[in-house]
C-alpha cells in the first residue's frame, strides 16, 4: 500500500486516476490532457501501474488503463481504520 501512497502524492497522476474514473483510455488519449513529453506521462503511467492503482491491457496495437478499484478500496478501508483507532484515542 506504501507504493499506492507514493502514487497518489502527485498532482499529475491523480488528474490521470480523475479522467480514468469516467472511462478506460488509451496512453495517447492520457497523454493530449498534459502540457509534457509522451514518455513523462508514460513514467506517471508506469508508477500508478506499479502501485496497482490502474490496470494496462493491449488491444490491437493501443494499451488501454483503467482504474483497478481493489486497490482502491483498500486504501478506503486503511483510512477508516485509521479514523476508527482515532476515536477510541480521543
Amino acid at each position: 500500500m506504501n507504493e499506492a501512497f507514493k502514487a497518489l502524492s502527485d498532482p499529475t497522476r491523480r488528474k490521470i486516476l480523475h479522467m480514468l474514473k469516467e472511462k478506460e483510455l488509451c496512453a495517447g488519449e492520457i497523454s493530449e490532457a498534459f502540457d509534457m513529453s509522451k514518455p513523462s506521462v508514460t513514467h506517471h503511467l508506469n508508477i500508478l501501474t506499479q502501485s496497482g492503482l490502474i490496470l494496462r491491457e493491449k488491444k490491437r496495437q493501443n494499451v488501454y488503463y483503467s482504474l483497478n478499484t481493489t486497490v482502491f478500496q483498500d486504501v478506503v478501508q486503511w483510512f477508516f481504520n485509521f479514523k476508527k483507532r482515532g476515536d477510541k484515542n480521543e
